[in-house]
């Protein structure tokens, strides 16, 4: 394992043991909701506020305990009791599971298509124009240990470097709002631009796109919201609810306009009083997720099992795919709604 692995490995080992001493706080009196603790993410909307604000969570009620700086903080944050749900790319969440943590994912919620994907962006008069042009060079990204580390470390072994040659590549973390102008200013030579960023970044001109991660895959689901086991044992109808509203809120974003999706975040932003604005939320156009309301397809994270076996991470046979995640609680997938159905489970055209 390679020492900026290791060093992330041994953050989730001591967030694993630290859950193992946490405290629930979720009511258990069936007569009352429970109250999910969460994690939010500045002047954007997460599907849970969405499930929300729509109506479609009924057991439950979510408390908002501040934003979260990354998928990884997010589901340790989960996983040592701080909050109650959390989600991260599927990968951050199979080595937060070797580490020993009790988390199963419940819901994809975060994925790449051929409109919501990140782009690996260099220099218009860059001479990289391949994966062997990258040895040696600086690949800047919001952080590791999550999607982008995996996904560019995929690409290059994809393209046939050899894993000393990827081991060469330098991954640099740069904060999205600053990752244009280090690439711009040559601090870095490759950059990661998503949403926003990327959108903006291509209207001043100047760069071209390396790979983009939808380029690998196609349309992908990336990452899932996950609950503790112990969480999950004691609230099963609280965890139904949720992902049940969760789902539903997903597959209102895959039936409705863009346009009408904005409007409710933006009026839900408005709404909350976190003294945000609604500039982000324009730059929406998908949630990238592949499967109706989020169903996990296997692959989704078998796929990066095995990357972890191939990297060195994980021992061949040490973590079953099948035991990461569950779709039971999914209506999309346990038969309450017609896989190709709306929101409320009514005929789509």
């Amino acid at each position: 394992m390679n020492r900026r692995l290791a060093s992330v490995a041994t953050l989730l080992a001591v967030a694993a043991l630290a859950a193992g001493c946490s405290s629930a706080s979720a009511t258990t009196d069936p007569d009352e909701p429970v109250t999910l603790r969460y994690q939010g993410s500045a002047s954007q909307v997460t599907f849970p506020e969405l499930a929300d604000d729509l109506g479609y969570l009924e057991d439950v009620t979510l408390e908002w305990v501040g934003d979260t700086t990354s998928g990884p903080q997010d589901i340790q944050s989960a996983a040592t009791g701080q909050t109650d749900f959390g989600g991260a790319f599927n990968g951050a969440i199979t080595k937060l599971v070797a580490a020993g943590s009790p988390i199963t994912s419940v819901i994809g919620y975060y994925g790449s298509d051929d409109v919501a994907f990140n782009g690996y962006y260099v220099l218009e008069d860059s001479p990289i124009s391949t994966a062997e042009d990258l040895v040696g060079k600086k690949v800047g990204m919001n952080t590791l240990g999550a999607h982008h580390e995996f996904v560019v470390r995929e690409w290059l072994s994809s393209e046939g470097l050899t894993a000393d040659q990827v081991a060469s590549v330098q991954l640099v973390v740069v904060p999205p709002v600053s990752t244009e102008q280090a690439l711009r200013e040559g601090q870095i030579d490759v950059g990661t631009l998503g949403g926003v960023f990327r959108d903006s970044a291509l209207e001043r001109g100047g760069l071209r796109p390396l790979f983009t991660d939808t380029s690998l895959y196609g349309e992908f689901t990336y990452g899932s919201y996950v609950f503790r086991d112990d969480f999950i044992a004691r609230n099963p109808e609280a965890v139904a609810d949720f992902v049940q509203g969760v789902a539903r809120a997903i597959r209102w974003t895959q039936t409705n306009p863009r346009e009408v999706v904005i409007d409710r975040f933006e009026s839900i932003i408005e709404g909350r009083g976190r003294e945000e604005n609604t500039d982000l939320v324009q730059y929406w156009k998908s949630a990238g997720v592949a499967g109706p309301g989020g169903v996990i397809d296997p692959k989704e994270i078998s796929i990066w099992v095995d990357w972890l076996v191939r990297e060195g991470t994980l021992e061949e046979g040490q973590i079953d795919p099948e035991d990461l995640y569950t779709n039971k609680y999914n209506p999309y997938s346990n038969g309450t709604f017609d896989p190709a159905s709306g929101p409320d489970g009514e005929v789509t055209s």
